[in-house]
């Protein structure tokens, strides 16, 4: 009953901060006064002055893909030169070195895209000024990128024969001025208050309670006897040569909490430290992690309630998100029951009790103490759910089923929320395919928000639905033969092929977290995995602009009593069975080859 209400809690926070959140992002897009316009207005004008930025200005869809693809390429060139060059630049009081050619373009191509997937480990890789002024900006223009598609796609609907989308630059600005600065300065204000660190000194020394004792080949040495005076470690009376004792432990500083917490808003994910969110100085306590949970969810929650109010119709803004929210609560009850009951071998059969007052229960393996199975299962779910990637503990210690799940919501295009915009921008182009087949099943020509859907936008709305798909499935399939490949898996069989498919399923959903021990750091999944974000990023990009400027030039059509309803059950469920159809059974042989090959090995 404890977990049941932890889970309950949790999904009754999300609804209820993204609702106004949602009110609050429709006025910042459409210039409508706010509370916070006074201060604002003034720094928007400014940024407008200094680059030349016209706010009336309108673009139509191939000046703003244009415009989306030189700013994409501009980060990415900056980025990856600014990791090669590190080590002779400022802000770097480790002294850590330059980052590979492949690992720096892996890592910006990550990123850009708002994938976040990441190859290395955070505090021993990159300086304060590459986690800062690369990875942090990156965090907040590719959130707001995703955003400003979603909007001129909202407006392709809304305007009428004239084929005008906006400003990308206006909307970049608003995006990131008035949304996600003060919303991430309060949360990083929260962390920070809650004990992740913000700092800029250097990592620091500090002394162990009790020494340890690790071997010469670095393993720790279990039920030692250690001397620090003589300086010798004995285990049942007997000296271990070569056997050396630490006294003294590295703790890594930084300005973690105004990164984490943009990382969490925006669905990036990307770790200030190589644990992620499972570190204790990331996420210490259970208030930090319910913050950076909800915050996962936040605005791609909100962002259906902005949309509802921006084509005035709430109820088709509360249908895309029930379908959304549906899919979510199924997700977790799988996910949860699974952990919670763990495996046969863990419960012996039924011979050992394993959910006591005394014993937290279930699959425990690789999970935090201090948040336990509950906290663990709904991070796993939302962070998979959205683009985000973030992890407070290692999905490949989850059981099969359990594992399957998150793998799962990412192969479906990540629509069930999915990143900031562009997981609404999904799930609607997963609607216009709805409203066709829909159409065929009626004899009727399909319409959506009033606008004809024509083989023009069915053709885009498909390859929008495919494309994770099609990346997901090419890149493993290619990894899965490269013989290579396997010294990176932490395992064999089925669960090393889920090592594999998770790992491209995370970067063709732009997601960025990973099974746990999966070795990603070689040139050709460096290069492979990048080659998948940047397809999976761009080409529904490029898609959903396409769509957004062909609808903005046609007319509206007056809703009839034949005219399909889009925003009753019958739809929710119409639509929750088209993205199953595409994403669930296009993977079905891989899956069935991985986490269910495994989960029969289990019985």
């Amino acid at each position: 009953m404890n977990s049941v209400l932890q889970y309950i809690l949790y999904l009754a926070v999300l609804v209820v901060f993204a609702i106004p959140l949602g009110g609050y992002i429709k006025k910042v897009m459409y210039g409508e006064k706010t509370l916070l316009s006074p201060v604002f207005n003034p720094i928007e004008k400014l940024i407008y002055k200094i680059l030349g930025i016209k706010s009336d200005e309108q673009m139509n869809w191939k000046e703003y893909l244009l415009s989306v693809i030189l700013f994409s390429v501009a980060g990415l060139i900056f980025l990856t030169l600014l990791q090669m060059l590190q080590g002779v630049l400022p802000w770097n009081p480790q002294g850590l070195k330059g980052v590979n050619w492949d690992l720096s373009i892996n890592t910006a191509i990550s990123f850009v895209t708002n994938t976040n997937w990441q190859a290395y480990s955070g505090e021993s890789t990159l300086s304060y000024l590459s986690q800062a002024l690369g990875l942090t900006v990156q965090n907040f223009v590719s959130a707001a990128t995703g955003i400003a598609v979603l909007f001129a796609l909202i407006r392709g609907f809304n305007n009428v024969k004239n084929g005008q989308l906006g400003s990308f630059w206006v909307d970049m600005t608003r995006i990131v001025v008035r949304l996600l600065i003060p919303l991430n300065l309060v949360i990083a204000l929260c962390l920070a208050a809650g004990g992740v660190v913000q700092s800029l000194k250097p990592a620091d020394t500090v002394s162990l309670l009790e020494p340890i004792a690790v071997s010469a080949e670095g393993e720790i040495i279990e039920n030692a006897v250690i001397d620090v005076d003589s300086n010798t470690v004995e285990v049942d009376g007997e000296a271990i040569e070569g056997a050396q004792i630490i006294t003294e432990q590295i703790v890594p500083l930084g300005p973690a909490a105004s990164q984490i917490a943009i990382k969490q808003t925006g669905t990036n994910g990307g770790g200030f430290y190589g644990v992620n969110s499972a570190h204790p100085l990331e996420n210490p306590s259970a208030f930090t992690n319910i913050i950076e949970m909800i915050s996962i969810l936040l605005i791609p929650a909100a962002l259906c309630f902005t949309f509802g109010k921006c084509i005035k119709n709430k109820k088709q803004g509360l249908a895309v998100f029930m379908a959304m929210f549906i899919c979510l609560v199924i997700a977790l009850s799988v996910v949860a029951v699974c952990e919670q009951g763990g495996t046969p071998q863990i419960a012996q059969e039924g011979a050992v009790n394993i959910a006591h007052i005394d014993q937290a229960g279930g699959n425990m393996e690789g999970k935090e103490t201090r948040f336990g199975i509950a906290a663990s299962s709904t991070w796993a779910v939302f962070t998979t759910a959205a683009s985000n990637g973030s992890v407070n503990s290692m999905h490949d210690s989850y059981t099969p089923l359990g594992g399957m799940v998150p793998m799962l919501l990412m192969q479906l295009g990540e629509v069930i929320f999915g990143g900031v915009g562009c997981g609404l921008y999904g799930m609607l182009a997963f609607a216009i395919l709805t409203v066709f087949i829909a159409g065929l099943m009626v004899g009727r020509t399909p319409e959506f928000l009033g606008k004809k859907i024509e083989p023009y936008e069915m053709k885009w709305a498909v390859l929008v639905c495919l494309a994770t798909p099609i990346a997901i499935l090419i890149g493993s399939g290619i990894a899965a033969v490269v013989p290579q490949v396997a010294d990176s898996l932490n395992n064999s069989g089925a669960h090393g092929l889920s090592e594999v498919l998770y790992a491209y399923s995370s970067a063709g959903g732009n997601n960025g977290s990973a099974f746990a021990g999966f070795n990603a750091n070689t040139v050709f999944l460096n290069l492979s995995l990048g080659a998948v974000m940047l397809f999976v990023r761009f080409i529904p990009i490029a898609g959903i602009l396409a769509i957004s400027g062909s609808i903005a030039e046609k007319k509206k059509i007056a809703t009839t009593a034949g005219t399909l309803s889009t925003t009753n059950a019958m739809f929710v469920f119409l639509l929750i069975f088209v993205v199953l159809l595409i994403g669930a059974l296009s993977f079905f042989p891989a899956l069935a080859l991985g986490p269910i090959a495994e989960y029969f090995t289990f019985m």
